[in-house]
């Protein structure tokens, strides 16, 4: 007989084997399930879904692309949204605050549907508890064949950042896989990118990059890949400043390429049919209270090169306050202007939703506010008012149907008057926006007030968009709801579920 080989030898080939068949260990990122801590790595316990928790270096911002990959994703016990509050206090209440689950307009898009499975895919900032002030990026869908959802799934875990600046944007690739583009906060906070392990399903993501990126906008054009839309605090003052990036697969990206040069900028950004717009303000001297004019810019050929709506090619970036892309020069009007969605009408033509205001802080200082919209006929823009609202930070949604046009808004005054958001409210337009009529009152006589109503990509009925509420005054809980496009019927998604799935709860007119 021959010589038996040494135990550590024999030892060390069964190991190799195991390895060979079952794979290396998982280690879990953002919420997910790991099999073992790595050494040093902090363990905790959730009491929401009994699963163990690694709070790896990933949250903390210290791995790098490709170092973990997720198995499964944890699901906590119901729809629980952010609440928050910028702390910038006045005799009139908080510059902003309230349920910001749907927060900002500068994150987009918050939702898709999916014809080829009848989902419509969603994200929000969501929390522990209602009150706690704990960020978890949450993802979940809404399944228009059996009228439920899931428990919703924490991509990520934000580690005790109560910020909903933090929150994400999804969007889906043409093979159906889905991607959370989770924002940071300028250098302080880095910001992450995960996409889902299988087409069409949330149960396990897997983290492909970590980068400097706050307010992501990414859009897909399929052949071509990725665009995406992101803000970098590079102004010489430290003002936020407007990039673009783009990729063929989503794991390897091109440099950041500065679009907006100005002192600072916030923009919103659209896609249709492989054209890609966004329109966007300026800051003076870096100052965020003083954002002020409408500028747009578009670009057919993926970001090879920009123009304004006329097609006048422009160099960029951007560095100069007065120029072709300027579309309303709101600082000669003393006008502040924030932005709120842009879409498109049945021409292609870009349209824009914005309000406009005479003040930064709440209150009568900065009557009239109004929401407007300002759109290209071919030839030249033409803006138009829709409604008087009350805060600045309302923000809502527009919807293009072909001469059809739908804005749903928090244009009415809420239980928390004066404050951020109120009671939603469906306007429509058959002129192409010169003209609008509220055609119904989506909400009434409401507990808390109803905040950031978001457009998803694609919208189907009966989710054709989805917001939060919340009391802007003292933190609540914050619900997230959905309606319909004729506005009749209002959806509020389960703040605590016992099973796997629920039905959402049909919510009184």
């Amino acid at each position: 007989m021959g010589k038996l080989l040494p135990r550590p030898v024999l030892w060390g080939l069964a190991l190799l084997l195991f390895m060979l068949l079952f794979g290396m260990p998982s280690y879990a990122v953002g919420g997910a399930l790991s099999d073992k801590a790595p050494k040093g790595s902090a363990v905790r316990q959730d009491t929401t879904s009994n699963a163990t928790i690694l709070n790896d270096r990933v949250a903390n911002g210290a791995a790098t692309s490709g170092t973990i990959v997720d198995r499964t994703m944890r699901t906590v016990d119901g729809y629980r949204g952010i609440w928050f509050t910028l702390g910038e206090k006045t005799m009139y209440g908080d510059k902003y605050s309230g349920g910001l689950g749907t927060y900002t307009a500068n994150h987009t898009p918050l939702a898709v549907y999916a014809p080829q499975v009848e989902k419509t895919f969603f994200t929000y900032g969501g929390t522990t508890s209602g009150d706690k002030r704990h960020l978890l990026i949450m993802v979940s869908y809404f399944d228009h064949k059996t009228r439920q959802v899931p428990r919703p799934v924490v991509v990520h875990d934000k580690m005790g950042v109560n910020d909903p600046h933090d929150n994400a944007a999804i969007n889906i690739d043409d093979a159906g896989y889905l991607w959370v583009f989770i924002s940071g906060r300028g250098r302080t906070r880095p910001g992450f990118l995960y996409r889902s392990h299988r087409p069409h399903d949330i149960s396990s993501f897997e983290l492909i990059r970590q980068a400097e990126m706050t307010y992501p906008q990414p859009h897909f054009v399929a052949g071509q890949g990725w665009l995406h839309l992101i803000t970098k605090y590079t102004g010489r003052t430290g003002g936020r400043q407007l990039y673009w990036q783009s990729s063929l697969d989503g794991r390897t990206w091109s440099e950041d390429h500065m679009l907006g040069g100005l002192d600072g900028h916030y923009q919103v950004s659209g896609q249709h049919n492989g054209t890609i717009g966004t329109f966007f303000n300026y800051h003076p001297n870096g100052v965020v209270n003083k954002r002020t004019n409408l500028y747009y810019v578009q670009t057919h050929d993926f970001g090879r090169t920009w123009s304004a709506a006329d097609g006048q090619v422009l160099p960029m970036p951007l560095r100069e306050i007065k120029n072709p892309a300027l579309v309303v020069d709101y600082e000669a009007q003393n006008t502040l202007m924030y932005t709120c969605d842009l879409n498109w009408d049945k021409e292609g033509r870009p349209v824009l939703l914005y309000v406009t205001s005479r003040d930064a802080a709440p209150g009568p200082q900065g009557e009239p506010r109004h929401v407007c919209l300002t759109r290209w006929d071919g030839l030249k823009w033409q803006t138009h008012i829709v409604a008087r609202t009350d805060h600045n930070y309302d923000m809502g949604s527009l919807w293009v149907n072909g001469d059809e046009w739908t804005i749903v808004f928090p244009t009415l005054a809420g239980p928390q008057a004066g404050h951020t958001g109120g009671e939603m409210a469906l306007w429509t337009s058959r002129d192409q926006g010169t003209t609008w009529t509220m055609a119904r009152q989506i909400t009434n006589r409401s507990s808390l007030n109803h905040t950031y109503a978001r457009r998803p990509l694609n919208a189907h009925d009966p989710f054709f968009t989805f917001w939060a509420d919340g009391d802007p005054t003292q933190i609540s809980p914050s619900r997230l709801y959905f309606c319909d496009s004729s506005g009749q019927n209002v959806y509020r998604l389960p703040y605590e579920m016992s099973g796997e799935f629920a039905t959402p709860e049909k919510v009184a007119p």
